[in-house]
């Protein structure tokens, strides 16, 4: 495509008007700030190469996220196999609240919050311990459960972009929430 000086107006536009939208939605899936700046403008570059395909059937953030989204799960199946050379069976007892056998240890069973709902004021600060709870999973556990619970993927979906069986799925969820349950009890709810 040759790119016209039309077109490149167009993607300026929808840069300063999304950027921020994009950049969000990018760095609480990837956790890494440059490489989120670096999906952000791989987005606005792949934009600006296919603009011509851009129908306007949907909004622009809609159509710029779905380009973001393919991106972002791309760098998941790299990490996925990154992570693959580490066995997926070694996750089952290296956290600290099962023992051997695969039952609570003691003190680590979840008891009940002891808090109210978030309030207005309070959200901000909630999400920023929220992210740091997420980044300290295991790199296969957040993205499982970030495409589990913030892009609200089908299990089949995230077992198939991941490569992994239902059954190691249901393993880096469980542990995942119970090590976000931990860190959001002592960083938020019991403070």
């Amino acid at each position: 495509m040759t790119e016209t000086n039309d077109t490149k107006k167009i993607i300026s536009d929808l840069f300063h008007q999304h950027a921020d939208l994009l950049y969000n939605y990018a760095i609480t899936r990837i956790n890494d700030l440059q490489q989120a700046e670096d999906l952000v403008q791989e987005t606005f570059i792949s934009a600006l190469k296919n603009y011509e395909n851009f129908k306007g059937e949907s909004k622009a953030s809609t159509w710029l996220i779905a380009i973001l989204k393919n991106k972002i799960i791309d760098i998941y199946r790299k990490k996925v196999r990154e992570f693959k050379q580490e066995s997926l069976d070694t996750l089952a007892f290296t956290d600290n609240y099962f023992d051997e056998k695969g039952h609570w240890k003691k003190g680590s069973y979840p008891g009940p919050w002891k808090s109210d709902a978030i309030d207005e004021q309070d959200r901000d600060e909630f999400y920023k311990i929220l992210q740091k709870c997420l980044s300290r999973l295991k790199e296969i556990q957040r993205i499982a459960f970030v495409m589990k619970h913030l892009d609200d993927a089908e299990t089949e979906e995230i077992c198939k972009e991941l490569e992994i069986t239902a059954s190691n799925y249901w393993v880096l969820i469980h542990r995942a929430k119970l090590q976000l349950r931990d860190c959001l009890e002592k960083n938020w709810i019991n403070v």
